[in-house]
């Protein structure tokens, strides 16, 4: 029996075969432009709903999502949940990681994990939906019953996600509304694409009978297909994701709860199974498109394929995204998507997987790095810089101003005719007093810079706030801690003419200090040691020497709050971008980026760290 009301929920399949739940954001996104029909397009940007996920698509059509720089695509579907459970709350819960972050439970875990929360249950045990978890809610913690390995969990709250009310189709294709006007046919395309597409549909069509049962000779080896989806409901026709169509929801299913509409693709014989000219004439109708099942329309493609190959007429074949491919892997992943579109079945292959480390490496392959001594570099806690205070620190970088200007200054937004605005701790300096940094030539009061000093790291070093150009050496208050750097004998994609220089960077939690924003307080370390690279090129060695100057200078890491986990007082990236994928760019922090070099270089300069500080750390 249907529901009256259910909540929405998006999920795209994995690489291991479970599918995994669009945030609420992304998933009201998503199905605005749904329910909007043609006139949205048929394509969802996930980017405007969030940033991180800028570079995917989602084919409505097809019913598959679709990363534009790698060419990866993945089924997607929508489900229903009862809005009762934890999407319909807006409860997340989520596990953490080896690295730190906190991952979301598949949907159907956590509407399991918060039902028993709810019921005041100590602890739930989910081995009864394939899991050999049990989560303990007083400690909060994940124990896995085969190796007692403890992880935390946690749970949050969230938006709540899209609800719809009313009767809800058995089966519903995009666009969703009935009366949607049908699309004004499509002047016939020339590109070889297309070619392929009514080559095969013309085969099909002047084909006999017999043409639905040809035997081949031999099945040809295709790539590897993605898991399996799980088992349909008894009755319902099994899921085929790997064949590209038009996309199609399935019956609400009534176990749990849970109300699935799965992206199941079928072929649409609207346009391809009607009969060719003559056939209302007595003879016997011959079979159209979609009467052959999805092995038949694979081996007539390939077939038609090599007829326009033979004929010398290009075609672009879909990226084996595990292997090597004549196109670009954005250009086979559109390929893919306008196959989908035309009828064409498409097998997709396995995504990239994500390669964050070399093949291993022995101690005897391992090299230093010419014209840089030593392979390890140290830091220890902060020697506190003695002998001179506040002003005389930017008596070195200012002149005094005797007639201020009429602006503001920056820093407590009052006139710099009148005494500074600020409020804090009062400096041993005059609140009417006006200096001029004599670089960059801002002017600020004398009390607000001495007030602005005294809040930092104290090291000596002064910063625009402006401008941020800086004065003097400036350091930071990464913890104590090793940073390994040395030569292996691996190529990285984009630099095939190089070795790689490989840097570890190992910090352990500690007791901040100080200059840390909670002294005495602990902090953790997430995802030590942490491995980077860079090509072993002339450029990429200055990157290196430039990157031990900023090591030495306590720049890398700082204490503060994770962006990616929320978590506080821990250990966290300073501005310096740093390339932790050895053989993939799947999250951006990876190769080939011919920009990269360039850009880290830029933000060294913007500590402050320069070829010129080279100089500086030999005097």
């Amino acid at each position: 029996m249907l529901l009256a009301s259910a909540v929405v929920v998006w999920e795209w399949l994995n690489e291991h075969g479970r599918w995994r739940p669009y945030s609420p954001a992304v998933s009201h996104h998503i199905e605005a432009v749904a329910r909007a029909g043609p006139r949205a397009g048929g394509s969802v940007v996930l980017g405007q709903a969030d940033s991180r996920l800028a570079p995917y698509i989602i084919d409505l059509q097809s019913m598959h999502q679709f990363r534009q720089d790698t060419g990866t695509i993945r089924p997607v579907r929508r489900s229903y949940y009862d809005p009762s459970s934890a999407p319909g709350k807006g409860v997340v819960w989520e596990w953490e990681n080896d690295s730190g972050s906190w991952t979301p439970y598949d949907m159907d875990v956590g509407i399991t994990i918060q039902r028993a929360y709810e019921k005041q249950h100590p602890w739930v045990d989910l081995s009864a939906i394939g899991f050999c978890y049990v989560i303990d809610f007083a400690t909060m913690g994940q124990i896995n019953r085969q190796t007692q390995r403890k992880r935390r969990v946690r749970r949050r709250l969230d938006m709540v996600y899209p609800l719809v009310s009313g009767t809800l189709p058995k089966s519903q294709s995009w666009p969703a509304s009935p009366g949607a006007a049908a699309a004004p046919p499509v002047p016939a395309c020339a590109c070889p694409q297309c070619l392929l597409v009514m080559s095969v549909k013309a085969t099909v069509s002047a084909a006999g009978p017999g043409t639905a049962t040809l035997q081949p000779r031999k099945a040809p080896a295709v790539p590897p297909a993605a898991p399996k989806a799980p088992a349909p409901a008894p009755g319902a026709k099994a899921p085929d994701s790997m064949a590209a169509a038009r996309g199609s929801l399935k019956p609400l299913a009534a176990q749990g709860g849970r109300r699935q509409a799965a992206s199941t693709p079928t072929l649409s014989s609207a346009s391809s199974s009607t009969s060719p000219a003559g056939a209302g004439s007595g003879k016997a109708s011959r079979p159209g498109l979609g009467t052959l099942n999805r092995s038949h329309l694979q081996r007539l493609a390939i077939a038609q394929s090599r007829v326009l190959i033979a004929s010398g007429v290009p075609t672009v074949p879909v990226k084996n995204l595990t292997g090597s491919s004549p196109v670009n892997p954005a250009l086979a992943g559109i390929t893919g998507i306008l196959m989908s579109a035309a009828g064409l079945p498409v097998c997709l292959t396995r995504p990239p997987k994500l390669v964050l480390h070399p093949p291993p490496v022995s101690k005897s392959e391992i090299q230093s790095i010419p014209g840089i001594s030593h392979t390890c570099r140290k830091t220890t806690k902060k020697q506190a810089k003695k002998g001179k205070t506040p002003e005389e620190v930017l008596k070195k970088y200012l002149q005094k101003v005797r007639h201020p200007p009429d602006e503001d200054c920056t820093i407590c937004m009052e006139r710099l005719s009148a005494p500074s605005g600020y409020k804090g701790p009062q400096p041993a300096v005059k609140p009417d007093l006006v200096g001029k940094l004599v670089k960059c030539g801002h002017i600020f009061h004398l009390h607000c810079l001495v007030a602005m000093y005294n809040n930092g790291n104290k090291d000596g070093s002064l910063q625009c706030p402006t401008c941020k150009t800086i004065y003097g050496v400036k350091t930071g208050t990464q913890p104590p801690g090793k940073m390994e750097y040395h030569i292996i004998p691996h190529a990285l994609p984009g630099h095939s003419d190089c070795k790689t220089i490989r840097i570890i960077y190992n910090i352990p939690p500690g007791v901040q200090g100080p200059e840390h924003p909670n002294p005495g307080k602990s902090f953790t370390a997430r995802g030590f040691p942490r491995h980077c690279y860079l090509p072993d090129s002339e450029k990429g060695r200055k990157v290196l020497k430039l990157l031990l100057v900023a090591w030495d200078r306590r720049l890398i890491f700082a204490i503060g709050t994770s962006s990616t986990t929320g978590e506080s007082d821990t250990v966290i990236w300073n501005e310096i971008h740093h390339k932790t994928e050895f053989g993939s760019n799947l999250t951006g922090h990876g190769y080939p980026d011919i920009n990269y070099l360039d850009n880290v270089l830029a933000e060294l300069a913007a500590q402050g760290i320069t070829e010129e500080s080279l100089a500086q750390e030999k005097d």
